[in-house]
C-alpha cells in the first residue's frame, strides 16, 4: 500500500508521455497532409496562370500583328500617293522642259534674226558716219564761203539771228497769249465767279486760332504749390507723364502748359483740370488721372472725326481715317485749324462740283481728306500730300480720291477735274479776310520780297505790294516797254513769285503803263 502513491504517478506520468506522443504523431500527420494539400492548390494556380499568360500572350502577339498590318496599310496608302503626286510633279517638270527646250529653240532663231539684224545696221550706221562726215564738210565750206562774203564769223551771225528771232518770237508770244488770255477772261471770268461766289456764299464754318500754350485757370493761387508738389515731385511726375511743360509763373490765380503737340498739351489740359477739381494731387494720382485723360481723348478724337463726315455728308470712311480726321481738331496751319479748313473745302469743293455737273459726293470726300497727312506729319517723313496719298491707299481709298489728295499742291500731275476742284477750294478758304494769321515779321518780310522780286526785272520803275500782300502792282517805264512786253512781263513776274515765294492763296500782278506829256503855255 505504501508504493500505491508512486505507482500511481509513474502510471499519470506514462499516460501524459503517451497522449503527448499520440497528440504530436497525429498533428504531424495533419500539417503534412495541409502541406501536400497546399502544395497541390498551388500547382493548380500556377498552372493555370500560365495558361492565361499563354492566352494572354498569343492575344498581345495578335494585335501587335493587327497593329502592324493597320500601320502598314497606312504607311501603302500614303506611299502610294506620294507616288502619285511624285509623277504628276515629274509629269509637269517634263512638259516645262519642253516648253523651255521650245523657247530656247525659237530664242536661238530670233538670235540669229537679230545678229542678221544688227549686221544690216551696222553697215547702215557706216553709210550714214560717211555721208554725215561728207555733209560735215559741206556745211564748213559754205560757212568759210559765207563769212568771206558777209564779213562776220559763224558765231556773230548766229547771235544777230538768235536774237532777233528771239525779239520777235516773244513779240508774237505776248500777243498770241494776250489774246488767248483775254478770250479766256471774256468766257470764263464771270461763270467762274458766279460758281466761287455762290460756293462761299452757301459754305460758312467757324474758326478757332490755336497757339502752343494752355491756360488752366485756378481756384486760388495755395493750388499752385500744391500742383508743385514737396521738391517739386509733382509737377515732374505730371511733365513726365504728358509730355507737356508746366509753367507756373506770377500770372494770377492760372498755370500755363506750353508743348509743341496740340493733343499732349490738351490731354494735359484736361488732367490738369481733373486733378484742380478733385484736389488730391500726388504722383500716383497724377498717373492716373493722365491715363483716364488719354483714353477720354481718344472718345473726342474719334467723335470728332464722326461728327465731321456727319457736317459734309460722307459715309463709309474707315475707322482709323476717321480718327486721322478727329486728329486734325488739333492741329492748325497758319492759325487756321485744318479740320474745320478740310469741312470748309469739302463743301466748297462739293457746290462747285454741283455746279459743274460733276459728282459732288466725290468732290466732298477729296476735299474732306485733302489734309489728312497733317494728322501724322509729325510722326513720319515725307510732305503731308505724300503721307495721306499713302494713308489713303492703305486703306484701299478711292484712286480719284488719292490723285486729289496727292496732287492738290502741284506735287504730281492731276488725272481728273477733282484735283482742280479742291486746289481752287483750298486756296479760297486758306486766302478770305481773317482765315489764317501770321507773324508781323513774317508778313512785313513777305511784303519786301515781294516787293523787291518785281523791281528786279528790267524796265520797272517801282512795284508796290497791296492788299495784305494779295496784289503787287508794278510801275514800268512807258518809254522802254510796250504794251505787249508789259503783258509779258505781268506773266514772267507771277511765274517767278509762283517757283520763289511761299504764300497763301493767290497773289494779283497788275502791270500799269502811262505816258504823260506836260507842255507850259506861257
Amino acid at each position: 500500500m505504501q508504493d500505491s502513491p508512486a505507482l500511481i504517478i509513474l502510471l499519470a506520468v506514462l499516460a501524459i508521455f503517451f497522449s503527448s506522443a499520440i497528440a504530436w504523431y497525429l498533428s504531424r500527420r495533419l500539417g503534412n497532409r495541409k502541406l501536400a494539400n497546399a502544395e497541390e492548390f498551388a500547382k493548380k494556380i500556377i498552372a493555370e496562370a500560365e495558361k492565361e499568360a499563354a492566352i494572354k500572350k498569343k492575344e498581345a502577339r495578335l494585335e501587335a500583328k493587327d497593329e502592324w498590318l493597320k500601320a502598314k496599310a497606312s504607311f501603302d496608302g500614303e506611299m502610294q500617293s506620294k507616288r502619285g503626286e511624285i509623277s504628276k510633279v515629274e509629269k509637269r517638270v517634263v512638259d516645262k522642259e519642253h516648253d523651255l527646250n521650245r523657247k530656247l529653240g525659237s530664242l536661238s532663231d530670233r538670235e540669229v534674226k537679230i545678229q542678221e539684224k544688227e549686221k544690216v545696221t551696222a553697215s547702215r550706221e557706216r553709210g550714214v558716219e560717211n555721208r554725215e562726215t561728207e555733209l560735215e564738210r559741206l556745211i564748213s565750206d559754205q560757212n568759210v564761203q559765207l563769212e568771206k562774203i558777209s564779213g562776220m564769223s559763224a558765231e556773230e551771225a548766229k547771235q544777230i539771228l538768235i536774237e532777233n528771232m528771239t525779239g520777235k518770237a516773244k513779240i508774237e508770244a505776248a500777243a498770241l497769249a494776250k489774246e488767248i488770255k483775254d478770250n479766256a477772261e471774256r468766257n470764263a471770268e464771270r461763270e467762274a465767279k458766279d460758281i466761287i461766289i455762290q460756293a462761299i456764299y452757301r459754305c460758312a464754318a467757324d474758326h478757332t486760332v490755336e497757339s502752343t500754350v494752355s491756360v488752366v485757370n485756378l481756384p486760388s493761387d495755395e493750388m499752385k504749390g500744391r500742383i508743385i508738389g514737396r521738391e517739386g515731385r509733382n509737377i515732374r511726375s505730371f511733365e513726365t507723364a504728358t509730355g507737356i511743360d508746366v509753367i507756373v509763373d506770377d500770372t494770377p490765380e492760372a498755370v500755363i502748359l506750353s508743348g509743341y503737340d496740340p493733343i499732349r498739351r490738351e490731354i494735359a489740359r484736361m488732367a490738369l483740370g481733373k486733378l484742380v477739381a478733385d484736389g488730391r494731387i500726388h504722383p500716383t494720382r497724377i498717373e492716373e488721372v493722365v491715363a483716364a485723360a488719354e483714353k477720354d481723348m481718344d472718345v473726342i478724337i474719334r467723335e470728332a472725326g464722326e461728327q465731321a463726315s456727319f457736317d459734309t455728308g460722307i459715309h463709309g470712311l474707315n475707322s482709323e481715317v476717321l480718327k486721322l480726321l478727329g486728329k486734325l481738331k488739333f492741329r492748325s496751319s497758319y492759325g487756321q485749324n485744318v479740320l474745320n479748313h478740310s469741312c470748309e473745302v469739302a463743301m466748297l469743293a462739293g457746290i462747285m462740283a454741283s455746279e459743274l455737273k460733276l459728282d459732288p459726293a466725290t468732290a466732298k470726300r477729296a476735299g474732306l481728306l485733302h489734309d489728312i497727312g497733317k494728322a501724322i506729319d509729325r510722326e513720319t517723313e515725307g510732305t503731308h500730300t505724300q503721307i495721306g496719298a499713302r494713308l489713303l491707299r492703305k486703306y484701299n481709298e478711292n484712286a480719284v480720291i488719292i490723285n486729289a489728295v496727292e496732287s492738290h499742291h502741284g506735287d504730281v500731275p492731276q488725272e481728273t477735274p477733282y484735283p482742280v476742284l479742291v486746289q481752287a477750294a483750298d486756296a479760297i478758304s486758306g486766302s478770305r479776310p481773317g482765315a489764317r494769321r501770321e507773324p508781323l515779321e513774317s508778313y512785313v518780310k513777305r511784303l519786301e520780297n515781294l516787293e523787291e522780286l518785281a523791281d528786279g526785272f528790267k524796265g520797272v520803275a517801282k512795284a508796290y505790294a497791296i492788299q495784305a500782300g494779295r496784289e503787287v502792282r508794278v510801275i514800268v517805264e512807258c518809254d522802254r516797254m510796250d504794251d505787249l512786253a508789259s503783258s509779258m512781263l505781268a506773266s514772267d513776274i507771277a511765274t517767278k513769285i509762283e517757283g520763289e515765294m511761299e504764300y497763301p492763296g493767290q497773289i494779283k500782278v497788275t502791270v500799269i503803263r502811262e505816258m504823260r506829256t506836260v507842255e507850259y503855255a506861257k
